[in-house]
Formats: structure tokens, sequence, C-alpha cells
């Protein structure tokens, strides 16, 4: 008789949730959870477990340390699209393969990137905290110079699911909507540029891309400084590329209009960080991504890739490298 999967979830997801996805294959499948939240509750539940269902927001992250504790180890699954809060290369050097969620939450990140930009060009949040205070800044807000989106040029940096949904949905408004990536994408409907030529022609630019060795840093104070005069910033990658300090000065010069940041380089920032309260920046808890319907997808993508390994089939988007088809150690 073969014995069950063991499968190792850890938070954030809820056990009731987790427990629901996997009553089909229940008896292929023992579903656990860490005794503790802390290192050696993870280390612990390790020992035994064949598939782990990761945490997203790194409080219990798979780091190399957490590696070399899980003998068994066949396969990872992040509830997520990002996979910045585990070792990835690590698992890679262990033949152990990693997917996510691909394409997931695209749709929800690349609309609140299109309606944090809606709310820079107007100044929505400036004008509703002015009058929140009991002012009437009606002359105020003509003086910030408000415009309309699509007189805009949108310049997207990164072209993966995020990145090209929210291509298509700016030029759906009318921009004149220009993107980078690595590697130049043969059917995209907007504009290749190199680097330096979009930041220097966009007036709104986006960023979308996924966080690496290389890509950190890459928008720093020189590279911000290229941007036309009162250009606005999206930020729905990861804060390590475009550093905190990087955006205040560009902010504090006039370079920035205005940013619109879901993610920062420590999550949370400090209580007295000033991005907490620059008038100019709309603040988000890293939560574009959130929607009801992201939620629902990242769900399903998880459900199917753990079944898929629990019945021998290949998983589907493994970031790692790693041969999808999950085999017991």
């Amino acid at each position: 008789m073969t014995m069950p999967w063991r499968i190792l979830s850890l938070p954030p997801l809820g056990e009731d949730l987790v427990r629901g996805l996997f009553a089909p294959v229940e008896n292929e499948a023992e579903v656990s959870f860490p005794k503790t939240r802390d290192r050696n509750g993870l280390h612990a539940a390790l020992a035994d477990a064949e598939i782990v269902i990761g945490d997203f927001t790194g409080a219990l992250a798979l780091d190399a340390d957490a590696v070399a504790a899980a003998p068994h180890l066949a396969f990872v699954q992040m509830p997520s699209v990002g996979t910045d809060s585990i070792d990835v290369a690590a698992l890679a050097d262990a033949g152990v393969p990693v997917a996510n969620a691909a394409g997931a939450n695209a749709r929800a990140v690349a609309e609140w990137a299109v309606g944090s930009a809606f709310a820079l060009c107007r100044n929505l949040v400036w004008g509703d905290r002015a009058t929140r205070q009991g002012g009437w800044p009606q002359m105020d807000v003509l003086a910030r110079g408000p415009r309309e989106i699509h007189s805009q040029r949108v310049g997207i940096v990164g072209y993966g699911a995020i990145g090209a949904e929210a291509a298509r949905l700016f030029q759906r408004l009318d921009c004149a909507v220009s993107y980078w990536t690595r590697r130049p994408r043969p059917d995209a409907t907007a504009t290749y540029r190199e680097l330096d030529d979009l930041v220097a022609n966009s007036d709104i630019l986006v960023l979308a891309l996924p966080l690496t060795d290389e890509t950190r840093g890459l928008f720093d104070r020189d590279r911000l400084a290229l941007l036309p005069d009162r250009a606005l910033l999206v930020n729905v990658a990861r804060g390590g590329i475009a550093p905190d300090g990087a955006v205040l000065e560009a902010l504090d010069s006039g370079k920035l209009a205005g940013a619109a940041l879901d993610v920062f380089d420590e999550e949370p920032p400090p209580d007295d960080h000033p991005l907490r309260s620059h008038e100019n920046v709309l603040l988000s808890p890293h939560a574009a991504g959130g929607s009801a319907q992201a939620q629902l997808n990242i769900v399903s993508a998880v459900r199917d890739n753990v079944v898929a390994a629990v019945e021998g089939r290949q998983v589907e988007n493994v970031v790692n490298g790693v041969n999808p088809q999950i085999r017991r150690r």
C-alpha cells in the first residue's frame, strides 16, 4: 500500500481552508501544520514533510537552513506570484522544484496600477485629505496641475503577466504605452524601448518586474533623474527595485510629482518613515493583488498543483528550473 503524501502547510493560509482544499485526496495525502509559528516549529515540522505550501510573508521562510532540515522535501508550492520570501537557489541545489501561482493576480495588480495612476493624475488622495481636514482646496487642486490620463506617456518596466495586462488597460484609455524587459516580446502591443530611453520618455512609470540580484536598486537616484520633470511613479513590483531613499529624493527635488507605492524596502515601513507623511505619496500595504477574485485564483492554483503532485502528474509554473515531475525521496 502506498503511503499518503505528507503535506505541510505554513501560515498565513488557514487550517480549515487548506484541509478543505485537499479533502478530495484525503486518502492519498496527510495535511499538517507547524505546532509553533517560529523557527523551531518550522524545522520540526519539516523533518517529515514531502510537499510544503510556503509562507509568502517570509515569517517562516524556507531558507538554506530550513531546506537542510527537510530531507524528504520533494516540492514547494508558493501561494503567491512572488518567490522572494524563500531561498529558491537553495531549493534548486537540493533538487526541489518550486512553483508559484503565476498570473493569478495579474488583473488585480494591473487594475491597481491604473487606478493609482488615475489618483495621482487627478490628485485624488491629496484633495480628499485636505477636504477632510476642513478646507475647500478647489483652487489648490487646480494649482497642482491635474492631468487627463490619456495625455500621459506610460512606460512599463517588466512585461510579464502583470506588465502586459497593465499595458492593455492603459492602451484602452488611449495612452501611448512603451515597455522594457530583458527579452522584447514579439507579440507585445506596446512599443519596446531600451530602459533609459523608456524612463526619459515616461510621464507615468510603472514598475512590474521581479526582485532579483540584477533588478535590486535598478531605479536608483541616477536612473530616476532621467525621468521627465514632474513624472509619476507607480510601484507594484518590490521596494528594493526603487529604494525608498531614491524615491524620496526624487519627490523632494520635484523630479517626481507623485508616487503610488504598494511595496517598500522594509515591510511594514517604520512608523516614522518619511514616506508615511509625504503629501505626494499614495501608500498601500502590499495589497495591490488582494482582490477576492485574485485570492480565489491563487487558492485554485495551489490546489491544482499539489493535487497534481500527489496524483503523479507534472506540476505547472516551476520557477527554479527543476524537473516538474515530482518524485518522493
